[in-house]
């Protein structure tokens, strides 16, 4: 079968590209914009990206075209296929159609955390000989690809609750069917698409009431939203972490001792630094012994787990100073991002901000943004030409610390001038950021 993929350098369209290719499909796709990893991996995959929408990429006519959720009525390609009766579908319904129909499906679902808690988990799974299919939103370090077939029953997905595509205003994760999902957390995002926090609560118990009886949800215990969803009405096993009488972790200087059910298990020890990553590892421990893999073997698996690609990830150094890259694009996930950071060691932390997401763009999250940038000792933000707030009022409370460039270049000078032996940059974006990860390391051996 030969499918064309609109929208395809997508962190899930992306996904969808290497499942279907290694399946044994033709793929095709095309996309406006394509940046790392997600443009590299299509690359090593051989599936060529043909830029921008034109209907003469869909000539030979492909046997169905999957649209991605970022086209739009309007779109040339997709007219096009309006008015041929070329065959659509989206790619979650394509994914549960073709690929999680007959699988034990593992969902992670949440505000934050989705991408690491869905990458520990497949690895975890790995390490336990079950050969998982997954898809993630970004590439885990230890498979080196964000998505794969599998060869068992049992298939992770990060599950987003993002809208399936303009013709399904459903969230994605209506469509997996999850036999054990997580709820990691819940909080106001996606501002371009829903109007509050109840509206996305209401999409959360929708994912609920797909689980079956016989399935198993994952909750974190302490988020009073989730607290909210489950009380619409529950009907599957629910078993707890971050909550003593569940999964829960007690710190210590060598990582944290792990309690279930108030019973210690054992030292755990990870590379993931913060208390969000705990919690990420709780999740995931939660839900892989769910599927019968022992606790013993969980606590060997994470302490070689590797990590996710823009996650905290080191691009290089230059001059004494570090560069990390990180997707933070939510006041929360900015704040817990520095305070990991901040964990691993001394020096001063240069942040270096694009406020890029739709949500962040809008300025939903503007009265929250300077406080999330509290523990950073110097912040450069991009004011973007699309940003519909004005930064230096916004973040007013940031104070001298703050440095808002509406150039690229100016930024990265600045962010030179700046830097000393021993800083940590820390760049978060949920996007390329115009290469300034290469550009700025470039500036500094310069």
């Amino acid at each position: 079968m030969h499918l064309h993929i609109l929208g395809i350098c997508g962190t899930f369209m992306a996904g969808i590209a290497a499942i279907a290719r290694e399946a044994g499909h033709r793929v095709t796709g095309s996309d406006a914009n394509a940046w790392p990893p997600m443009s590299t991996q299509l690359e090593r995959l051989g599936i060529t990206v043909l830029r921008g929408y034109e209907p003469a990429h869909l000539d030979p006519r492909p046997d169905v075209v999957v649209v991605g959720n970022v086209v739009t009525r309007g779109n040339a390609a997709m007219e096009y296929v309006l008015d041929a009766g070329l065959p659509y579908i989206s790619g979650p319904q394509w994914l549960a159609e073709h690929v999680l129909c007959d699988r034990h499906v593992l969902a992670v679902a949440g505000t934050h955390g989705k991408t690491t808690t869905s990458s520990i988990l497949a690895w975890l799974l790995d390490y336990a000989g079950l050969a998982p299919g997954f898809l993630v939103g970004g590439v885990p370090q230890n498979f080196g690809i964000s998505a794969r077939l599998g060869r068992s029953k049992f298939f992770v997905i990060e599950a987003d609750e993002y809208d399936t595509a303009f013709f399904d205003k459903r969230s994605k994760f209506v469509h997996y069917r999850p036999r054990t999902c997580i709820l990691n957390n819940l909080e106001y995002d996606h501002a371009d698409i829903f109007p509050d926090l109840a509206s996305i609560e209401r999409q959360f118990h929708h994912l609920i009431r797909t689980v079956p009886r016989s399935g198993r949800l994952i909750v974190n215990g302490v988020d009073a939203s989730l607290a909210r969803v489950l009380a619409q009405g529950c009907w599957s096993e629910i078993e707890y972490f971050d909550r003593e009488d569940g999964w829960y972790a007690c710190p210590n200087a060598d990582g944290f001792e792990l309690r279930v059910g108030g019973i210690a298990h054992g030292q755990v020890r990870t590379p993931l630094a913060g208390a969000h990553n705990r919690s990420n590892v709780l999740a995931a421990f939660a839900a892989a012994h769910h599927v019968g893999i022992p606790v013993t073997t969980l606590i060997d698996g994470i302490a070689q787990f590797r990590g996710v690609r823009r996650r905290l990830e080191v691009v290089g150094s230059a001059r004494g100073v570090t560069v990390y890259d990180d997707f933070a694009h939510h006041p929360t996930a900015i704040a817990v991002t520095i305070d990991a950071l901040r964990t691993q060691g001394p020096g001063r932390i240069l942040a270096v901000l694009e406020p890029r997401s739709n949500t962040m763009r809008l300025g939903a999250h503007a009265g929250e943004l300077a406080h999330s940038l509290r523990d950073a000792e110097l912040c450069f933000v991009y004011a973007r030409p699309d940003l519909h707030w004005d930064a230096h009022r916004v973040l007013a409370d940031v104070g001298a610390r703050l440095r808002v460039h509406h150039d690229l270049g100016s930024l990265i000078a600045d962010v030179v001038a700046h830097a000393q032996n021993g800083d940590r940059v820390l760049i978060m974006s949920n996007g390329d950021f115009g290469g300034v990860h290469g550009r700025l390391l470039d500036a500094l051996r310069g």
